[in-house]
């Protein structure tokens, strides 16, 4: 199997948001690559979605 065909600035942020090493990243088959970058993308947009939902109406605008 052959490296990934990614820039090395790529491929340590990649590997640095996947919590990889920079070894397996780069021999990672993929669509093994593609689902967790798939996985990640919907754990930041939840975390997005948690973070801009409305107060529940405790706060007074005062």
């Amino acid at each position: 199997m052959r490296p990934l065909p990614i820039s090395p600035e790529t491929a340590q942020r990649l590997a640095k948001e996947l919590n990889v090493p920079l070894e397996h990243l780069m021999h990672m088959p993929q669509h093994i690559l593609m689902q967790k970058l798939a996985e990640l993308a919907k754990q930041k947009t939840d975390e997005t979605t948690k973070n801009d939902a409305p107060d529940s109406g405790n706060s007074s605008p005062e």
